[in-house]
């Protein structure tokens, strides 16, 4: 991946989930570091590796797996990966509307949306010692076939194995103390007007967004407007808009050779230096830093091959 190709949304992705809402396969490198351009989608996706070693880039942090760990990547996420020339590894793919049950229901919700409304911070790497002697390598391959082959109730088999890990990783994490379930008992009809602030915030994220705009929006007051989005969602309004910001600007800062100033203005910050606080807070580096250090690994991951 160079620094001037553009991040892009998986658009295939979502055209295969018009006819099923997940994808199983194997990728295997063909002779080039660089293995997935930098993208991001709506769907899940898990990373089995079956072999070799492998470099992720992912909400602009770095991380290693090898044969037999197993990466986790939630909705909306950007990410990229380059590997050795053996490595080979199983992704799934999946849209998080089949952890539902036929109608969304509100004990659900608290565990399916922190995978996609980027609530808190989740573990992205199983290393092999931590999931060998568990179900999931199994349940993995065994969504692998169930979608290569396609024998009759194969849609059944792969949401029932995804279900499955799923459920595995929940319980794994609830066993280690992480609680990652929602406060707010959401339903239907709060949801419906989570996804219009969501919808506005994809669309606007670069023009001067309030939190009082967004109350009217969902015809509620401010106050309560307030109190209901940091309860369903964990984070303040300006809170999760800076971190859309972010996430963009870190789109831009990969993809593009733009100035920190043009992406801070681009991106609906209201000043460089602001930009340049946030994403440090955020991201524990400065902007600058953080694509030097982007482009100085790409560079060694080519050199290498």
């Amino acid at each position: 991946m160079s620094i001037s190709e553009p991040v892009y949304e998986d658009v295939k992705s979502r055209s295969e989930r018009l006819i099923y809402p997940f994808s199983c396969n194997r990728q295997a490198n063909l002779g080039q570091p660089m293995m997935v351009d930098a993208h991001w989608h709506y769907d899940v996706e898990m990373l089995y590796a079956l072999s070799g070693e492998a470099s992720l880039f992912l909400n602009g942090r770095f991380y290693s797996f090898a044969a037999g760990d197993m990466v986790l990547i939630s909705a909306r996420e950007v990410h990229a990966v380059w590997g050795s020339d053996d490595t080979e590894y199983i992704c799934i793919k999946f849209d998080p509307e089949i952890l539902y049950t036929s109608s969304r229901s509100i004990f659900e919700s608290r565990y399916v949306l922190p995978f996609t409304m980027s609530k808190v911070e989740l573990q992205k790497i199983f290393p092999q010692n931590e999931i060998n002697h568990t179900p999931l390598p199994e349940l993995i391959h065994s969504a692998l076939r169930e979608f290569t082959d396609k024998t009759y109730g194969f849609e059944l088999a792969v949401r029932t194995h995804i279900c499955q890990i799923f459920l595995w990783v929940l319980r794994n994490w609830q066993e280690k103390g992480l609680e990652i379930d929602t406060s707010y008992a959401i339903n239907d009809s709060d949801r419906e007007r989570l996804q219009v602030v969501f919808d506005q915030i994809d669309q606007k994220y670069m023009q001067n967004l309030t939190a009082k705009e967004m109350a009217g929006v969902c015809n509620m007051s401010y106050s309560y407007f307030s109190r209901f989005f940091k309860a369903a969602i964990g984070k303040s309004f300006t809170a999760y808009l800076n971190h859309v910001r972010l996430t963009e600007a870190e789109k831009l800062l990969v993809t593009t050779s733009k100035t920190i100033t043009e992406i801070a203005m681009e991106t609906g910050f209201s000043s460089t230096s602001y930009f340049i606080s946030q994403f440090r807070r955020h991201k524990n580096v400065s902007p600058r830093q953080f694509r030097h250090k982007l482009t100085e690994t790409l560079s060694v991951s080519s050199r290498r091959s």
